[in-house]
């Protein structure tokens, strides 16, 4: 069998991979391009997988990024149905799982990761799903018939997102978190308890500071959840696991790369392997809007700046990776959008009020603002992002005062 050869070899057909591909050809990269994805399925969105494709709403033709041809007239090959296993820098390869070999010229990393695992007894029951593929969903969805309970363990974006969609399916829906609030990674107790109350008030049997110490089933498949706290048996047939994923970067790591938390790359997504770049879930960088610490991002925005930085790299006009995070979730008929990391603190400011279900949460720390939360505000969260992006400072009463635009504050500031 005659080895193949890519000039630039793209390890993950989603969202980072096929952005990395389609960025190269729109910058005018002529060189031959690879995508190896592990699902059979062509590049598709993520997102509508805990909504609208979970209830029925979005069908899978329409999820996909691009029809075949589309990827076929630009000349970037499509692997997919194939994983790889092993990748040796020193010689430019990697290995498929089939066993066969592929050199590169540039190996880009983007597998992102893989559903993080309940670690209990029972965890591994007929009836215990994820939601991470589309394959995930469709086995959730053809899972639903005979079910009246689900249990959705974790209680940010995906947890929240499938809730409303499991109820709209008519089941009746508990959610377990470990914290002492929901959204409890991304956002302040006052989104919180907002977001808390709403699930509440459309029928979610919602737990907080839960501990889990297994599943109980019968025939092979999940009946019961059993905790270490001192709480009654929870009785379903059904448990959606939501707790975060696992970045796959094993075979990279056997290679020799710098990994904790995911694979470590520096401000152009270089790994410490020559001619090998990780982007997306999978790529832990320093991040600016962290006060420089490492972390790994997990959304669409990160992975399709990512993907353009190592483009541009490629195409021989580097420029470090330093955009603004920004994140969104949809619940019910509310729109949270997030931007800048909230992580570290130390007030906040409430612009608006809760019970209109438009308002916003300023984050800062040391009195500049250093992210904010918007709930069906979307205007709020454009003149957000500047406000975070220029590190405003302003009076707490003017940041409380829903009237003053952001703007104003901005561009007083910035003069």
């Amino acid at each position: 069998m005659q080895q193949l050869h890519s000039e630039v070899l793209v390890v993950g057909a989603g969202q980072a991979g096929a952005q990395l591909a389609l960025s190269l050809r729109m910058g005018g990269f002529t060189g031959t391009v690879t995508l190896i994805g592990a699902e059979p399925d062509l590049p598709y969105e993520r997102p509508p997988l805990s909504k609208e494709y979970l209830v029925g709403d979005r069908p899978a033709e329409r999820l996909a990024f691009r029809p075949a041809e589309f990827w076929t007239q630009r000349s970037i090959r499509l692997m997919l149905g194939q994983s790889v296993t092993a990748v040796d820098a020193r010689r430019h390869e990697v290995t498929l799982a089939s066993g066969a070999t592929h050199r590169y010229g540039r190996l880009v990393w983007a597998a992102g990761g893989a559903p993080r695992a309940l670690g209990v007894p029972g965890d591994i029951l007929d009836g215990v799903y994820a939601i991470r593929t589309r394959a995930d969903v469709d086995r959730l969805r053809a899972g639903l018939a005979e079910v009246q309970r689900v249990a959705i363990v974790g209680a940010g974006y995906i947890g929240l997102e499938a809730a409303p969609a499991l109820l709209k399916l008519g089941k009746q829906v508990s959610v377990l978190e470990s914290h002492d609030r929901v959204l409890a990674r991304v956002s302040g107790p006052q989104i919180s308890r907002f977001y808390a109350a709403e699930h509440r008030a459309h029928g979610v049997d919602l737990q907080q500071s839960v501990r889990i110490q297994g599943l109980e089933g019968r025939d092979g498949r999940v009946t019961h959840i059993r905790f270490a706290d001192g709480r009654p048996d929870l009785a379903c047939q059904a448990v959606v696991v939501a707790i975060g994923i696992e970045p796959a970067v094993a075979p990279l790591q056997a290679a020799g790369a710098r990994c904790s938390n995911g694979v470590e790359v520096d401000g152009f997504c270089q790994t410490s392997l020559a001619d090998v770049f990780a982007i997306g879930d999978c790529a832990n960088h320093v991040n600016r809007y962290a006060d420089g610490a490492r972390l790994r991002l997990e959304s669409v925005q990160n992975a399709i700046e990512q993907a353009k930085v190592v483009a541009n790299v490629l195409l021989g006009k580097p420029q470090p990776y330093d955009a603004l995070p920004w994140f969104w979730s949809n619940q019910y008929d509310l729109k949270l959008q997030t931007a800048g990391l909230s992580a570290g603190h130390d007030d906040t400011v409430l612009r608006g009020d809760p019970a209109d279900r438009s308002f916003s949460v300023l984050y800062l720390r040391q009195g500049r603002v250093i992210a904010i939360d918007c709930v069906n505000a979307p205007r709020e969260f454009v003149q957000g992002k500047a406000a975070v992006q220029c590190g405003l400072r302003a009076r707490p009463a003017q940041l409380a005062d829903a009237n003053l635009p952001l703007k104003t504050l901005v561009d007083a500031a910035t003069q």
